[in-house]
């Protein structure tokens, strides 16, 4: 341990510690800029860049950053004094001189770290009028929006893709001014390896990095009167919406949530759950199907077999590990299933065509935007799913439209897309994929009803975990991982053998899996609220009266009389898919 002060304060921290570490030990607060600790998705950004963290410490002349300099006994350390308030004063100064100037527009505002510093230090504008001195070109894409001229250098987003998902696809380029970051030769995000996981958006301290809203395209077709405009609800934003109402994290808002997109206009609700009950019938048929060519030696490299549901997964195994894309399941993920099921089963049932039918998905992720939009999933060119908004998104939206959700009374989800299972529910969830897969595959094997539901193995929130599972006598082993540098390091094992002899793989490229997607409200690395998602997750499971996706009645009766059977002639037409190697900058 070591023993220093901090405005005379004295205080014990463990060797190795930085001063910003030490003084929030004690309670004093340091503001910072560049810095991020994201603890459990282990990302520590102290580049040192901004500077707004200096502090005084006895003995050194120059002022010293506290969120790059390491404890040493004895220390003394100030960081209240005049000198110390100007010196981070003018160091925002300098940073907002070649800021844009338009906070009332920014997709960031109430939201801006910068914003917020300003306040704190009372910058008022006496020093920083004119123009901002670099301009470079907005990128575009149908997930995010790259506003680099609200770029700070803070390099967050670089230390987020390069070292904690490995994509890659962000580096600091030039200097002085005309410093950012970017993409190798600037190409735009679309033409690089990015996976549009969008987490290089959840750490962006300012409107740089932002998601492309589609709200106001929502409002656009609720308007219209020639178009049935239906929403499929992710199982995560029901945990996580009140956030940005005041409501504790993990609160269950489901029937607020609801009633909100029945106030809205929106002709029918139902529920993304339903599509991942369906995603299980067909992705465990799949596994089923390639478990039975692996035991019965007609097909060795029919396992393992990887989730497909996670659209920035796919992405990344697509441009990074080209050499494994035979093994994710072709099955598509719940998002793409549903529209392709509304656009066809549900717009039968209404008579209308498809062109006239709206399909709006509230997502968690910024990676479903980008699916979306992908041309696979499209029919004469018109979208299987339309639009995509997020949680922060519909959230705003709420306040929009002056409507008090806690007043709301709870209502149910639409027929019949809206009947759903608790597995469905865990999608949301690291490790619920799998889990949902083998409850269902384990009693189509053996004829046999599971004792226990529940997979404690298969659940927690390491970012690598191994599970096995026996399936009538045989041991299945099971990879889960979520974020995309855990997933790298399972792919390579897959690729360079599989010494552990892995048959099924789960991954999320998400902290925490969808519960921890970019489109959430913002959980500052905090992992506690990550937790309390978690556990409402499986606290709605478990309060389910159906629990297996094959005990569905709306999906049995979906095969009955419209899909044949999993796996068959019509279920492989709209609900499975095929990849494709991007070879990406």
């Amino acid at each position: 341990m070591i023993n220093l002060k901090i405005d005379g304060k004295s205080v014990s921290v463990p060797a190795g510690s930085t001063v910003l570490e030490a003084a929030r030990a004690l309670n004093i607060t340091i503001p910072t800029l560049c810095h991020l600790d994201l603890h459990d998705t282990k990302m520590v950004n102290k580049a040192a860049s901004c500077r707004v963290c200096v502090v005084e410490v006895k003995g050194r002349r120059n002022l010293a950053p506290a969120c790059a300099t390491p404890v040493f006994e004895g220390m003394e350390v100030i960081t209240n004094n005049i000198r110390v308030m100007e010196a981070r004063r003018i160091v925002m100064e300098l940073l907002i001189s070649d800021h844009p100037k338009d906070c009332l527009s920014c997709r960031k505002a109430g939201n801006c770290e910068l914003q917020d510093l300003s306040e704190l230090l009372s910058l008022r504008g006496h020093s920083i009028s004119g123009e901002s001195v670099s301009t470079y070109k907005k990128d575009i894409t149908p997930s995010l929006i790259r506003d680099m001229d609200k770029c700070i250098m803070c390099r967050r987003c670089e230390t987020m893709c390069n070292e904690v998902q490995t994509v890659g696809a962000l580096s600091g380029i030039n200097r002085g001014f005309n410093a950012v970051v970017s993409s190798a030769f600037e190409l735009p995000m679309d033409e690089t390896v990015c996976t549009h996981c969008g987490q290089c958006v959840a750490v962006c301290p300012t409107g740089a990095l932002t998601e492309n809203d589609h709200s106001l395209k929502v409002y656009e077709a609720l308007a219209d009167p020639g178009k049935t405009v239906i929403v499929q609800t992710a199982p995560a934003v029901r945990v996580a919406l009140g956030e940005a109402f005041g409501e504790e994290p993990g609160s269950i808002m489901t029937g607020k949530m609801v009633a909100a997109l029945k106030h809205m206009g929106f002709d029918y609700v139902f529920d993304t759950n339903f599509s991942a009950d369906l995603t299980i019938m067909e992705e465990g048929a799949e596994l089923l199907d390639r478990l039975d060519k692996f035991l019965n030696h007609q097909d060795t490299k029919a396992l393992p077999i990887l989730t497909s549901c996670c659209p920035a997964w796919v992405n990344f195994i697509e441009s990074q590990f080209p050499e494994l894309i035979h093994i994710p399941s072709s099955a598509k993920s719940p998002q793409q299933m549903f529209g392709s099921i509304a656009k066809s089963y549900f717009a039968e049932k209404l008579g209308i065509d498809r062109k006239n039918l709206v399909v709006v998905s509230l997502m968690p992720c910024l990676a479903k935007k980008q699916e979306a939009h992908m041309e696979q999933y499209s029919v004469d060119g018109n979208q299987d799913v339309d639009l995509v908004i997020t949680t922060r998104e519909f959230a705003n939206m709420i306040r929009q439209m002056n409507i008090n959700i806690h007043e709301l009374p709870d209502m149910e989800y639409d027929d019949p897309l809206g009947i759903s299972t608790g597995a469905g529910m865990i999608f949301g969830s690291t490790g619920g994929v799998i889990e949902a897969a083998v409850r269902t595959a384990y009693e189509l094997k053996t004829k046999h009803p599971l004792e226990k539901i529940e997979f404690e193995q298969l659940r927690g929130f390491e970012g690598v975990r191994l599970g096995h599972v026996d399936v009538d006598g045989f041991t299945l082993n099971i990879g889960i991982a979520h974020g995309l540098g855990n997933a790298r390091s399972l792919l390579e094992e897959v690729r360079d053998g599989n010494p552990r002899e892995i048959h099924a793989i789960e991954v999320m490229a998400c902290p925490g899996g969808c519960i921890g997607g970019a489109g959430q409200p913002y959980h500052h690395g905090n992992s506690d609220i990550l937790k309390a998602r978690q556990k409402a997750i499986y606290e709605i499971d478990k309060n389910s009266k159906l629990r297996k996706s094959h005990e569905n009645p709306a999906i049995i009766e979906l095969y009955k009389t419209f899909l044949g059977e999993p796996l068959g002639e019509r279920a492989h037409q709209l609900l499975h898919t095929h990849y494709y190697v991007k070879e990406k900058v």
